[in-house]
Protein backbone atom coordinates (compact mmCIF):
# COMPACT_ATOMS: atom_id res chain seq x y z
CA UNK A 1 0.00 0.00 0.00
CA UNK A 2 1.11 3.55 -0.75
CA UNK A 3 0.53 4.54 2.89
CA UNK A 4 3.26 2.17 4.05
CA UNK A 5 5.75 2.36 1.20
CA UNK A 6 7.20 5.82 1.76
CA UNK A 7 7.28 5.59 5.55
CA UNK A 8 10.67 5.43 7.23
CA UNK A 9 9.44 5.21 10.83
CA UNK A 10 6.53 3.20 12.27
CA UNK A 11 5.49 4.41 15.73
CA UNK A 12 3.44 2.32 18.13
CA UNK A 13 1.62 2.77 21.38
CA UNK A 14 2.21 -0.25 23.65
CA UNK A 15 -0.75 -1.12 25.93
CA UNK A 16 -3.78 -2.09 23.88
CA UNK A 17 -1.82 -1.79 20.64
CA UNK A 18 1.15 -4.17 20.77
CA UNK A 19 0.06 -6.01 23.92
CA UNK A 20 -2.99 -6.35 26.11
CA UNK A 21 -3.00 -3.89 28.99
CA UNK A 22 -0.03 -4.44 31.32
CA UNK A 23 0.76 -7.75 29.58
CA UNK A 24 3.79 -8.94 27.63
CA UNK A 25 3.75 -8.98 23.86
CA UNK A 26 3.05 -12.51 22.63
CA UNK A 27 5.39 -14.63 20.51
CA UNK A 28 3.63 -13.79 17.27
CA UNK A 29 3.93 -10.05 17.92
CA UNK A 30 7.59 -10.48 18.87
CA UNK A 31 8.29 -12.26 15.58
CA UNK A 32 6.38 -9.66 13.57
CA UNK A 33 8.29 -6.80 15.20
CA UNK A 34 11.56 -8.59 14.48
CA UNK A 35 10.62 -8.82 10.81
CA UNK A 36 9.49 -5.20 10.76
CA UNK A 37 12.81 -4.02 12.20
CA UNK A 38 14.56 -5.48 9.15
CA UNK A 39 12.84 -3.00 6.85
CA UNK A 40 11.71 -0.02 8.97
CA UNK A 41 12.74 2.06 11.94
CA UNK A 42 10.35 1.51 14.85
CA UNK A 43 9.57 3.71 17.86
CA UNK A 44 7.49 2.99 20.94
CA UNK A 45 5.78 5.95 22.66
CA UNK A 46 4.12 4.66 25.82
CA UNK A 47 2.70 5.99 29.06
CA UNK A 48 4.59 3.16 30.79
CA UNK A 49 8.04 3.38 32.35
CA UNK A 50 11.21 2.13 30.69
CA UNK A 51 11.30 -0.81 33.13
CA UNK A 52 7.78 -1.84 32.10
CA UNK A 53 8.65 -1.59 28.41
CA UNK A 54 11.84 -3.55 29.01
CA UNK A 55 9.92 -6.35 30.72
CA UNK A 56 6.88 -6.50 28.44
CA UNK A 57 8.54 -5.87 25.07
CA UNK A 58 12.32 -5.68 24.88
CA UNK A 59 12.95 -8.90 26.81
CA UNK A 60 10.49 -10.75 24.54
CA UNK A 61 12.10 -9.81 21.23
CA UNK A 62 14.00 -12.78 19.82
CA UNK A 63 15.88 -11.29 16.90
CA UNK A 64 19.44 -10.38 15.96
CA UNK A 65 20.65 -7.67 18.32
CA UNK A 66 21.89 -5.47 15.48
CA UNK A 67 18.22 -4.88 14.58
CA UNK A 68 17.82 -3.00 17.88
CA UNK A 69 19.65 -0.11 16.21
CA UNK A 70 16.36 0.43 14.36
CA UNK A 71 14.30 0.47 17.60
CA UNK A 72 13.75 3.59 19.72
CA UNK A 73 11.98 3.72 23.09
CA UNK A 74 10.12 6.78 24.42
CA UNK A 75 8.64 5.92 27.85
CA UNK A 76 6.16 7.99 29.90
CA UNK A 77 4.90 9.93 26.87
CA UNK A 78 8.43 10.69 25.62
CA UNK A 79 9.62 12.34 28.82
CA UNK A 80 12.59 10.01 28.43
CA UNK A 81 14.31 8.42 25.43
CA UNK A 82 16.38 5.25 25.08
CA UNK A 83 18.34 3.99 22.09
CA UNK A 84 20.57 0.98 21.49
CA UNK A 85 24.29 1.79 21.60
CA UNK A 86 27.12 -0.75 21.49
CA UNK A 87 25.19 -3.65 22.96
CA UNK A 88 23.04 -1.87 25.55
CA UNK A 89 20.14 0.55 25.91
CA UNK A 90 21.36 4.08 26.57
CA UNK A 91 19.28 6.80 28.21
CA UNK A 92 19.53 9.86 25.94
CA UNK A 93 17.45 12.18 28.14
CA UNK A 94 15.04 12.13 31.11
CA UNK A 95 12.77 15.04 32.07
CA UNK A 96 11.71 14.63 35.70
CA UNK A 97 8.91 16.63 37.31
CA UNK A 98 10.04 18.62 40.36
CA UNK A 99 9.38 16.78 43.68
CA UNK A 100 7.11 19.53 45.05
CA UNK A 101 5.06 19.49 41.84
CA UNK A 102 4.69 15.71 42.05
CA UNK A 103 3.43 16.02 45.62
CA UNK A 104 0.88 18.62 44.53
CA UNK A 105 -0.30 16.42 41.65
CA UNK A 106 -0.78 13.42 43.94
CA UNK A 107 -2.70 15.56 46.44
CA UNK A 108 -4.92 16.96 43.67
CA UNK A 109 -5.50 13.49 42.25
CA UNK A 110 -6.61 12.12 45.63
CA UNK A 111 -9.02 15.03 46.08
CA UNK A 112 -10.32 14.53 42.52
CA UNK A 113 -10.91 10.83 43.11
CA UNK A 114 -13.05 11.64 46.14
CA UNK A 115 -14.99 14.35 44.30
CA UNK A 116 -15.65 12.07 41.29
CA UNK A 117 -16.99 9.27 43.50
CA UNK A 118 -14.14 6.81 43.01
CA UNK A 119 -14.11 3.88 45.45
CA UNK A 120 -10.91 1.96 46.01
CA UNK A 121 -11.44 -1.78 45.38
CA UNK A 122 -11.40 -4.14 48.36
CA UNK A 123 -8.41 -5.92 46.86
CA UNK A 124 -5.77 -3.59 45.41
CA UNK A 125 -3.14 -5.11 43.15
CA UNK A 126 -0.24 -2.73 42.77
CA UNK A 127 -0.18 1.04 43.21
CA UNK A 128 -3.29 3.15 42.67
CA UNK A 129 -1.26 6.33 42.19
CA UNK A 130 2.26 5.74 40.91
CA UNK A 131 5.00 8.39 40.97
CA UNK A 132 7.01 7.65 37.82
CA UNK A 133 9.18 10.77 38.37
CA UNK A 134 8.54 11.98 34.80
CA UNK A 135 4.80 11.28 35.05
CA UNK A 136 2.13 10.52 37.66
CA UNK A 137 -0.21 7.64 36.77
CA UNK A 138 -3.52 6.68 38.39
CA UNK A 139 -4.74 3.09 37.94
CA UNK A 140 -8.30 2.46 39.10
CA UNK A 141 -7.74 -1.13 40.25
CA UNK A 142 -3.99 -0.97 40.85
CA UNK A 143 -1.20 -1.43 38.34
CA UNK A 144 -1.17 -5.22 38.58
CA UNK A 145 -4.91 -5.97 38.42
CA UNK A 146 -5.96 -8.83 36.09
CA UNK A 147 -6.80 -7.81 32.53
CA UNK A 148 -10.36 -9.15 32.69
CA UNK A 149 -11.16 -6.94 35.67
CA UNK A 150 -9.56 -3.93 33.98
CA UNK A 151 -11.65 -4.33 30.84
CA UNK A 152 -14.86 -4.36 32.89
CA UNK A 153 -13.91 -1.30 34.95
CA UNK A 154 -14.99 2.07 33.47
CA UNK A 155 -15.10 0.81 29.84
CA UNK A 156 -16.75 4.02 28.60
CA UNK A 157 -14.34 6.33 30.50
CA UNK A 158 -17.26 7.94 32.40
CA UNK A 159 -15.59 7.85 35.82
CA UNK A 160 -12.18 8.82 34.49
CA UNK A 161 -13.67 11.77 32.61
CA UNK A 162 -15.14 12.97 35.93
CA UNK A 163 -11.77 12.53 37.66
CA UNK A 164 -10.00 14.48 34.92
CA UNK A 165 -12.51 17.36 35.12
CA UNK A 166 -12.10 17.50 38.89
CA UNK A 167 -8.31 17.47 38.52
CA UNK A 168 -8.38 20.29 35.96
CA UNK A 169 -10.14 22.52 38.51
CA UNK A 170 -7.23 22.06 40.89
CA UNK A 171 -4.15 22.11 38.65
CA UNK A 172 -3.85 24.03 35.39
CA UNK A 173 -0.20 23.57 34.38
CA UNK A 174 -0.41 19.78 34.03
CA UNK A 175 -2.57 17.69 31.71
CA UNK A 176 -4.44 14.53 32.69
CA UNK A 177 -5.31 12.07 29.91
CA UNK A 178 -6.82 8.60 29.75
CA UNK A 179 -4.06 6.01 29.29
CA UNK A 180 -4.60 2.25 29.46
CA UNK A 181 -7.72 0.29 30.41
CA UNK A 182 -7.98 1.82 33.90
CA UNK A 183 -5.41 4.59 33.95
CA UNK A 184 -4.98 8.35 33.81
CA UNK A 185 -1.55 9.80 32.98
CA UNK A 186 -0.56 13.24 34.29
CA UNK A 187 2.20 15.14 32.50
CA UNK A 188 3.42 18.70 32.18
CA UNK A 189 1.12 20.71 29.94
CA UNK A 190 2.23 20.21 26.36
CA UNK A 191 4.04 16.96 27.16
CA UNK A 192 2.03 14.29 25.39
CA UNK A 193 2.43 11.95 22.45
CA UNK A 194 2.49 14.89 20.03
CA UNK A 195 5.51 16.02 22.03
CA UNK A 196 6.87 12.53 21.44
CA UNK A 197 6.49 12.91 17.68
CA UNK A 198 8.41 16.19 17.83
CA UNK A 199 11.13 14.51 19.90
CA UNK A 200 11.49 11.85 17.20
CA UNK A 201 11.83 14.60 14.58
CA UNK A 202 14.42 16.38 16.71
CA UNK A 203 16.50 13.41 17.86
CA UNK A 204 16.26 11.11 14.83
CA UNK A 205 15.97 13.73 12.07
CA UNK A 206 12.95 12.03 10.51
CA UNK A 207 10.23 14.35 9.12
CA UNK A 208 6.66 13.70 10.23
CA UNK A 209 5.55 12.86 6.67
CA UNK A 210 7.90 9.87 6.82
CA UNK A 211 6.19 8.56 10.00
CA UNK A 212 3.12 6.39 10.63
CA UNK A 213 1.49 6.14 14.09
CA UNK A 214 -0.53 3.10 15.17
CA UNK A 215 -2.49 3.26 18.43
CA UNK A 216 -5.69 2.29 20.23
CA UNK A 217 -6.38 5.49 22.21
CA UNK A 218 -6.85 7.92 19.32
CA UNK A 219 -10.27 8.96 20.63
CA UNK A 220 -10.80 12.43 22.12
CA UNK A 221 -9.28 12.39 25.62
CA UNK A 222 -7.12 9.32 24.91
CA UNK A 223 -3.38 9.63 25.39
CA UNK A 224 -2.75 8.82 21.70
CA UNK A 225 -5.13 11.53 20.47
CA UNK A 226 -2.62 14.46 20.59
CA UNK A 227 -0.55 12.94 17.76
CA UNK A 228 -3.32 14.01 15.36
CA UNK A 229 -2.24 17.65 15.82
CA UNK A 230 1.11 16.85 14.19
CA UNK A 231 -0.54 15.82 10.87
CA UNK A 232 1.11 12.42 11.14
CA UNK A 233 -0.61 9.60 9.24
CA UNK A 234 -2.44 7.41 11.76
CA UNK A 235 -4.02 3.98 12.00
CA UNK A 236 -6.56 3.36 14.77
CA UNK A 237 -6.71 -0.19 16.16
CA UNK A 238 -8.92 -1.78 18.78
CA UNK A 239 -6.46 -4.44 19.94
CA UNK A 240 -3.10 -6.13 19.25
CA UNK A 241 -4.66 -8.57 16.76
CA UNK A 242 -5.58 -5.66 14.50
CA UNK A 243 -2.07 -4.27 14.90
CA UNK A 244 -0.65 -7.59 13.71
CA UNK A 245 -2.69 -7.36 10.51
CA UNK A 246 -1.22 -3.94 9.75
CA UNK A 247 2.33 -5.06 10.51
CA UNK A 248 1.90 -7.98 8.11
CA UNK A 249 0.72 -5.54 5.43
CA UNK A 250 3.73 -3.27 6.03
CA UNK A 251 6.10 -6.24 5.76
CA UNK A 252 4.45 -7.34 2.49
CA UNK A 253 4.41 -3.81 1.07
CA UNK A 254 7.57 -2.17 2.45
Amino acid sequence: MELYGHKEMIIFDLDGTLAKSKCDIDNEMANLLGSLLKIKKVAIISGGTYTQIEESLLSKLDCDSFLFYNLFIFPTCATSFYKYVIGEWENVYTEEIEPEQRENIIKALNESLEEAGYHKPKIVRGEIIEDRLTQITFSGLGQEAPLGEKIRWDPDHVLRDKIIKAFEKRISDFDAKIGGSTSIDVNKKGVDKAYGIRQIEKNLKIPVEKMLFIGDALFVGGNDFPVITTDIDIIFVDNPEETKKHIREIIKNP
